[in-house]
């Protein structure tokens, strides 16, 4: 079982199983109470449970921690004060129970739960606690994936945080944010050092027809500096066909590959020196059919405007992909953006055609490195690398970590 700290963030969680099957192997097979003992004295199993009776100011994202030797859970029930019943679902690796919307504020709940063993014998435990008033500071997030939308195999699933997130507040943030997939495929999450964004992955890219479902469930959860979450958001949207982009700088080309795409190759101009593009394992993050480059702000009277048609942006720092008619006589020469890759306007509308946000995009040979954040930079870290920013343990078991971060579930 996980340590348990102490406060509410020890509440939300933690809850430890027993398969009945794995009890009759000898008292190894589950954690021994204080006592050392694994059952009630009458032989029913023993039962544990969060938050203690009489708890006040609880979080809004409160779940039904529970620690069960001797049996397994058969029912949790949680009501307000109203009786009337809150919709939840256990976590997929039996850690706990959540409920489906965030709790009302300044509202006793009572939650009943039971467990029963093989030969039918229950333990029932009861508790009650008080949810804190209306949060006045909220941190605002995004989430990154469209309910409903296709994306490349390269999507991965990104939580933004517009107030930065704290290093000792991650852990407790990370275990509120699920993905499943189907069929299932192992996933990590990993937070960018300065706390603004959190990617979801898997070792390698997504199978083609892969469905993905999230839920941030952050409404009111603790995020550091006596912040809350502002909301709960959910998406489930589709992986399409395979589909990878390469950039070489050495050749001035970008070759384009994939399921159902005849194979192609382009001339392309990129970043000259004093404004060179990034190299490194980017991720399409949007694409538009027309938009306007400003830079004015930015460069102040070195700057431009321009319409430009047929942008993919590759970064937050403004790096495209997009139509350049202006570069034609370069591109496949000479490098002339300000760290764009420009194509030929024909180009650019067929790629644009063809490609999806989240496809892969291999830019190499250029003066400088991605710089892990700036854009959907999951890629450009190896699996080893990737894992060693997430706040939690990741396991090495696929099946494992796949449990870790699943949806809840009836």
């Amino acid at each position: 079982m996980a340590r348990v700290v102490g406060g509410w963030r020890g509440w939300v969680a933690l809850a430890v199983v027993v398969p009945l099957n794995l009890v009759a192997c000898g008292r190894s097979a589950a954690p021994p109470t204080p006592d050392g003992d694994l059952l009630n004295a009458d032989g029913s199993p023993v039962l544990r449970i969060t938050p203690p009776t009489g708890a006040d100011d609880a979080p809004l994202s409160t779940e039904i921690g529970t620690e069960v030797t001797g049996g397994v859970l058969s029912e949790v029930a949680l009501v307000d004060e109203d009786g009337d019943r809150v919709a939840g679902r256990m976590r997929a690796d039996g850690t706990g129970w959540v409920p489906n919307q965030p709790l009302a504020p300044e509202t006793t709940y009572r939650a009943t739960v039971t467990a029963a063993n093989r030969d039918g014998q229950r333990s029932t435990v009861e508790t009650s606690f008080t949810t804190m008033t209306e949060p006045e500071r909220r941190t605002d997030t995004g989430l990154y994936l469209q309910d409903g939308a296709e994306y490349g195999v390269a999507m991965p699933v990104v939580v933004e945080f517009h107030q930065p997130v704290p290093p000792e507040a991650r852990a407790e943030v990370q275990r509120r944010m699920f993905v499943s997939t189907d069929p299932p495929q192992p996933g990590a999450w990993s937070w960018v050092a300065d706390g603004r964004q959190a990617f979801y992955r898997a070792p390698e890219h997504w199978q083609p027809g892969t469905t993905i479902s999230a839920r941030i469930a952050l409404d009111g959860h603790p995020t550091g500096d006596d912040r809350y979450g502002d909301a709960d958001r959910s998406a489930t949207a589709t992986i399409g066909r395979a589909l990878s982009i390469e950039v070489d700088n050495a050749t001035k080309q970008m070759t384009v590959e994939g399921d159902g795409v005849e194979a192609r190759s382009m001339p392309v101009s990129l970043g000259k020196p004093s404004t060179p593009s990034s190299s490194g394992n980017l991720v399409v993050m949007s694409r538009k059919a027309s938009t306007i480059f400003d830079t004015f702000a930015e460069l102040g009277d070195a700057g431009y405007r321009v319409e430009v048609a047929y942008a993919m942006r590759l970064s937050w720092q403004g790096e495209f992909i997009h139509a350049a008619p202006w570069s034609v006589g370069d591109q496949g020469v000479r490098n002339v953006s300000h760290g764009c890759v420009n194509l030929a306007t024909a180009d650019a509308q067929w790629l644009y055609e063809v490609i999806k946000v989240g496809d892969p995009v291999t830019v190499t040979g250029t003066e400088r490195q991605i710089e892990h954040g700036n854009g959907w930079t999951a890629w450009e870290l190896s699996w080893d690398e990737f894992i060693e920013g997430s706040a939690l343990p990741v396991a090495d078991d696929p099946t494992e970590l796949a449990l870790a971060t699943a949806l809840p579930a009836n």
